[in-house]
């Protein structure tokens, strides 16, 4: 399935999760399989959060975050508030497709230059 994900995009140029496990680095390409971390002062929801539409309007966007198209599978469906997004997944699996940068033009990380 596809979806869309907000990830923190470091100095480096690598990505990782906003929140949870924030010092894993996720390369466009290859397929993570979600793991469990329990985060002081968050709801314990195992998976990989994936949205329906480029849309987390309780999250900051822009600076360090980028929006990128992902495919998952292993698949959970919640429904939040509008003011969350709405849909969204909990995937066991997930892998980063393409990267949006601040100005939402799509460009490939996985494309050769």
């Amino acid at each position: 399935m596809i979806g869309y994900k907000l990830f923190r995009k470091r100095k480096d140029g690598t990505l990782g999760p906003l929140f949870i496990n924030r010092k894993q680095r996720l390369v466009p390409g290859e397929w993570y399989q979600a793991e469990a971390h329990k985060t002081k002062g968050y709801a314990f929801r195992f998976g990989w959060h994936i949205c329906s539409e480029m849309k987390a309007p309780h999250l900051r966007q822009g600076g360090d975050r980028v929006w990128a198209k992902v495919e998952f599978c292993g698949i959970e469906k919640i429904i939040r508030p509008e003011s969350q997004g709405g849909v969204w997944y909990l995937g066991s699996w997930i892998k980063i497709l393409e990267v949006y940068n601040e100005d939402q033009e799509l460009r490939s990380e996985t494309r050769a230059a």
